[in-house]
């Protein structure tokens, strides 16, 4: 895997050239690919706390996800959500999503996060200390599952 440094940004930092990058991406793969006929654009985006982490090469965004708030917790202690995890279909396999996950963990370790996953691609999360809880259900067509990791003590 080619040497990678992850960017981070908060809404107010991204520029436009870097936003449409990202939508891009996101809506090449959920909206083309996966044909996800859901709202992508729900406005936690442009929420000062929301950070969006995502990796860069000549052909553009490779890999990107972003890091929500809530002030009241989602499940159990977890106040932050790893959510809009993409990685384009030439860069897969590759682990861009581990660096990614790396580096929110650098951050975020500390804390108790959760996120929701595509069922298929749990495994991955869960090499980072994440477990699934609840049952399997299925949102815009895809099979998902729910998972929590207990901040570091």
């Amino acid at each position: 895997m080619p040497e990678c440094s992850v960017i981070t940004k908060s809404w107010s930092e991204l520029s436009l050239a870097e936003l449409y990058a990202l939508l891009k991406l996101r809506t090449d793969v959920f909206f083309l690919e996966q044909r996800i006929a859901e709202e992508e654009l729900d406005n936690r985006d442009q929420e000062c706390t929301t950070q969006h982490y995502w990796l860069q090469d000549l052909s553009g965004v490779a890999a990107y996800l972003r890091v929500l708030e809530d002030a009241a917790p989602t499940y159990g202690d977890a106040h932050r959500i790893v959510g809009r995890v993409v990685v384009r279909a030439d860069r897969r396999g590759e682990g861009l999503a581990q660096l990614l996950f790396a580096r929110v963990l650098e951050e975020f370790g500390g804390e108790a996060l959760m996120l929701h996953a595509q069922e298929y691609i749990a495994p991955l999360y869960a090499k980072f200390g994440f477990h699934a809880y609840g049952e399997v259900y299925v949102e815009a067509g895809i099979r998902h599952i729910s998972m929590y990791r207990a901040g570091a003590e």
